[in-house]
């Protein structure tokens, strides 16, 4: 029996969907980062998470993990080619998000954005 989806952004959702994985996507966008460092970048994920938002990206050929072996061993991740087709829709994410913070703060909440997108679609 074939998947339906109702609409093509369940398709969409269901691969990249989440709390972590655009985050985690956003940040793969810049180039390849070891574990250590997309730990330090998005310091709210556990690292059982990080690894099974990885695991999973990697299985949607999403994301591309490199094993050297080496004494301690290195791992990197990269955006696949595949990964790399999100670029656009990535980019506008964090577009919208800066906006929304920005009249966030107009209306006088307390919100702070830490970095901006330095990524162009």
């Amino acid at each position: 029996m074939p998947k339906t989806y109702n609409i093509g952004v369940e398709a969409t959702m269901e691969v990249i969907g989440g709390k972590w994985k655009p985050i985690i996507l956003c940040h793969l966008r810049k180039g390849v980062m070891r574990t250590g460092e997309l730990r330090r970048a998005i310091p709210k994920i556990t690292q059982k998470m990080l690894t099974q938002q990885l695991r999973e990206l990697e299985t949607a050929n999403i994301v591309c993990r490199t094993v050297y072996q080496q004494v301690p061993p290195k791992v990197e991740y990269s955006l696949t080619d595949y990964g790399e087709s999100l670029e656009g829709i990535l980019h506008q994410l964090c577009v919208w998000g800066e906006e929304n913070v920005e009249r966030r703060q107009e209306k006088g909440e307390a919100v702070e954005l830490l970095a901006r997108d330095k990524v162009e679609a």
